[in-house]
């Protein structure tokens, strides 16, 4: 996810000479070639991300298209002020971009875990929160949040699928990407790379003669209230899964939707437990201790369907 990024980022620097980015004393090596070819785009500001948002907030007002880059929480609760009073608040084009979203950074501790960002950030006014699920779809995200107007927040972690899902798919900001039709028994709602863990899942549900729709719900805010009531309408019960905590997220999301247009449907939310990750280990490795991975999904499904007869 973060090659494409950079890729895209790169190709859209090369045409557009408002696009800046800045970094947070992050990504050396990765971002050189940046660096070399637009020097005059480029910022590393050091371990100072609060200043690196300010600095943003003031390009971004003298019609530069901003990006911002750090680690998932020091892009964004370390200077959550900055991005909402001096961002948000004056509608900046800016993204903020956070290079490992949830267990990303497992052997690192909690202090890199990042699984409170889309419910702190989505609560901000005016700002849009993906968090793509594939490469695919961050290569299309960086273009998109660059050409929209305000402030986006765009998630993303290490690897993820480079193909589209099908010939002819297309991104756009609050359109979700179903990436498994055909099935009437569950439909999965997942963002970020744990989609794999969906996928997966389906797989393993299809040999037990149940039939699962995956869908990616890359922008949890706008959210596509559409593909809820889809998926409601088409399928016996909906499961989200998210690597982040249960409240606030794409759970609550897609929970508020089922409530605000009174849809009749079961709804099992697969998300960190409302707690800190007290432990380390690889992001494979996290899912499977806090059951998020594919085992944990297809138990909890299971004993979904089995409830709801």
């Amino acid at each position: 996810m973060r090659d494409a990024f950079v890729e895209k980022l790169t190709e859209l620097a090369e045409k557009d000479k408002s696009i800046f980015f800045i970094t947070g004393d992050l990504g050396f090596g990765v971002f050189d070639n940046f660096a070399k070819r637009f020097p005059d785009q480029y910022l590393n500001v050091g371990v100072a991300e609060q200043n690196m948002t300010g600095i943003a907030a003031g390009l971004g007002l003298e019609g530069r298209k901003v990006f911002t880059y750090s680690i998932a929480n020091f892009a964004t609760l370390r200077c959550l002020e900055q991005i909402r009073n001096d961002a948000a608040y004056h509608d900046v084009n800016l993204t903020v971009v956070s290079s490992g979203g949830g267990f990303t950074y497992g052997g690192l501790g909690m202090s890199h875990h990042a699984t409170e960002d889309i419910a702190i950030l989505r609560a901000l006014p005016g700002v849009k929160v993906l968090a793509p699920s594939t490469a695919w779809e961050t290569y299309r995200a960086t273009e998109k949040c660059a050409n929209d107007e305000g402030v986006c927040y765009l998630r993303i972690e290490k690897g993820g699928i480079k193909e589209p899902p099908f010939e002819g798919a297309h991104f756009r900001i609050g359109e979700s990407i179903e990436m498994i039709t055909g099935g009437q028994d569950i439909t999965f709602i997942s963002c970020g790379r744990i989609l794999e863990e969906c996928l997966q899942a389906s797989q393993k549900l299809k040999l037990l003669g149940i039939n699962a729709n995956v869908v990616s719900m890359h922008t949890i805010k706008p959210i596509d209230k559409q593909a809820i009531e889809t998926a409601a309408l088409t399928s016996k019960a909906i499961v989200t899964v998210e690597e982040h905590n249960k409240f606030g997220g794409l759970g609550s999301a897609v929970s508020e939707v089922i409530t605000e247009q009174n849809i009749n449907t079961r709804l099992l939310c697969v998300a960190l437990e409302d707690r800190y990750s007290s432990i380390v280990g690889s992001q494979e490795y996290l899912r499977k201790h806090y059951a998020l991975d594919a085992d944990a999904v297809v138990k909890k499904t299971l004993s979904l369907l089995k409830e709801i007869g």
